[in-house]
């Protein structure tokens, strides 16, 4: 997921940038409310963390410029924390309003709620992003139906758990791509890693039992797992 982070203090900013990456986030960086128009009119991104107390305009400006320019989800970023600095805020259309300081684990939860809701919402990206999701993923014997939620393995149904299956479909959207252990507590969990490294190994056991191969959930040390897709026969 591609995020643009409007943030004029550089310590704070080079601080969420390093956590947000570590969750499998890919960020820009604005200064300026300037310098975050130009971005969004150059690259596209998935979500905006959006300061308000920016050097060259009123952060509630900004938004109202964004809202003009890109349908892309903002998250409003600030220390203000008054109900009517809120309410004008989302009145701005504004998607989400965090005050600082925030626990990082609703941050990243709040990013992919507006992210869920504004998928298939507006022109651009988000239509074709949507029936993405919901075509059906072949990963060698894996097959994945987002749609219905099913899963089989050489044609034989499989029965997952909810969060086993959204960690199969994650792996499988990319298979043979390592997945790093932040990312996929980020994706499936919606929290942060801390305190729940444990439920990610538990789960990927129960999966890799279920699916009967266990080889096609692979273990990559210190980093993360991937799906692996067996080599075809001679």
């Amino acid at each position: 997921m591609r995020l643009l982070l409007v943030e004029d203090d550089n310590h704070v900013a080079a601080a969420l940038v390093a956590v947000l990456g570590r969750h499998g986030f890919a960020v820009r960086h604005a200064r300026t409310g300037e310098e975050a128009i130009e971005r969004l009119r150059a690259e596209t991104f998935d979500a905006v963390l959006l300061d308000l107390g920016l050097p060259d305009a009123d952060g509630f400006e900004v938004c109202g410029r964004i809202r003009r320019l890109a349908p892309v989800p903002v998250i409003m970023v600030t220390a203000r924390a008054d109900v009517r600095s809120r309410i004008h805020g989302l009145n701005l259309g504004a998607d989400d309003y965090v005050v600082k300081p925030y626990d990082m684990g609703e941050l990243l939860a709040r990013i992919h709620a507006v992210s869920r809701r504004s998928a298939g919402e507006g022109p651009g990206e988000t239509a074709p992003r949507r029936a993405d999701a919901e075509q059906t993923l072949h990963a060698g014997p894996v097959t994945v139906e987002p749609a219905t939620r099913t899963v089989s393995v050489e044609g034989n149904p499989v029965t997952l758990t909810r969060k086993e299956f959204d960690l199969l479909a994650l792996l499988a959207r990319r298979p043979g791509v390592v997945f790093r252990r932040e990312q996929i507590i980020s994706e499936v969990w919606h929290t942060s890693w801390e305190g729940t490294s444990r439920t990610l190994e538990v789960h990927v056991a129960s999966l890799r039992s279920k699916l009967r191969r266990p080889e096609l959930v692979e273990t990559v040390r210190g980093v993360g797992y991937r799906l692996v897709i067996p080599a075809a026969g001679p």
